[in-house]
């Protein structure tokens, strides 16, 4: 089958030719319909982070239809619309039993760990694999299954409250979902803060507020809160310096969700940004499949809409290269999606 692969760190992607993954007993097989393409690919690409092997298959977003369920799989049959958790979990281990399967032991992360979306094909254990509402489109169920997916996570462990205030740093792919959860979850006023023009009207569209950070977002957000601060603050870009915009833009008593990665450090004044107002500061690893319901849900009633901000390309090399290298550049793009034997759309 076809895949778009890692061979280098540091080089572009290429295409080869694998063979169709061993389908186990508990497995099911996925014709990929989509894959998004995530800003961690980009990372993986670069070596920022550790990919567990070369060459690899990229691509941690996924949806598709069942090509073939294993002879112990209950759930799926072929032909069912189905979009997947990207973790692979044991299951079994105290952090899986508790509902924290991304600290598993032995938890492998397509695209990461494990070859992954950017091929025809996928295999994944079934306790991997959720139902596709026929009301999602399959480019839409692919990024709610991580993008989206950390955005809701980034909130809840930030605990918004129905009434507060959101800065979300960051209008790319998480920013859109974090904008449109944060209005659904019951926040007074979202803020999204981008440097590009293109984005920050996208915020102005869903609802935010918009803050140009190429001026002190963090002066616009107290002037915008009569001196007060956000409540929540959700750190989206991977930057140290949005990093430490997202504590200094918080209120007494609020809360930095930290989402974006990097292997950089940033400063905190201990007592003026932290000890003095009792702020939080709070890491935002991955997601939980249980969140992976409420999300579809979401979807399918509307209360989350992509349907705009959404590029397509075709599974071939040089597109999925060049949406890599807008990533790494941090370009207009919000989410650009493969979806194999397609051409290139875009939905803006």
């Amino acid at each position: 089958m076809k895949a778009i692969r890692l061979t280098t760190l540091g080089a572009p992607l290429e295409e080869q030719g694998i063979e169709v993954p061993h389908v186990g007993p508990r497995d099911v097989l996925i014709r990929v319909a989509a894959a998004g393409i995530c800003h961690s690919d980009a990372h993986y690409r670069a070596g920022v982070s550790p990919v567990a092997h070369l060459p690899l298959t990229l691509g941690h977003e996924v949806a598709g239809v069942v090509e073939q369920a294993g002879a112990q799989v209950e759930n799926f049959k072929s032909g069912d619309r189905v979009c997947v958790h990207y973790l692979v979990t044991c299951g079994e281990c105290e952090f899986c039993r508790s509902g924290n399967e991304q600290f598993c032991a032995r938890a492998e992360m397509i695209g990461k760990h494990r070859d992954g979306g950017y091929a025809e094909l996928i295999v994944i254990p079934e306790r991997s694999v959720f139902a596709l509402s026929p009301e999602i489109p399959f480019e839409q169920g692919a990024i709610l299954m991580c993008s989206s997916a950390t955005s809701l996570h980034a909130l809840r462990k930030a605990r918004l409250q129905p009434g507060e205030t959101v800065a979300v740093f960051g209008v790319g792919g998480l920013g859109v979902s974090a904008i449109q959860l944060a209005h659904h979850l019951g926040a007074a006023r979202v803020f999204g803060v981008d440097l590009n023009p293109a984005k920050l009207e996208i915020a102005v569209e869903f609802g935010a507020i918009p803050v140009d950070a190429r001026e002190d977002p963090v002066k616009q957000i107290r002037e915008l809160t009569d001196g007060r601060g956000v409540d929540v603050a959700l750190e989206l870009v991977g930057l140290p310096l949005t990093m430490r915009q997202a504590v200094q833009s918080l209120a007494i008593l609020g809360r930095a969700a930290i989402a974006g990665l990097t292997q950089e450090t940033f400063e905190v004044a201990p007592y003026s940004e932290l000890i003095g107002k009792e702020v939080e500061i709070t890491g935002v690893s991955d997601h939980l499949a249980s969140e992976i319901r409420q999300l579809l849900e979401m979807a399918r009633s509307q209360q989350l809409n992509l349907s705009n901000i959404i590029r397509t390309v075709p599974l071939e090399p040089a597109p999925i290269n060049d949406a890599l290298d807008g990533l790494e550049n941090f370009g207009s793009d919000v989410r650009v999606v493969i979806l194999p034997g397609a051409g290139t759309t875009a939905c803006r």
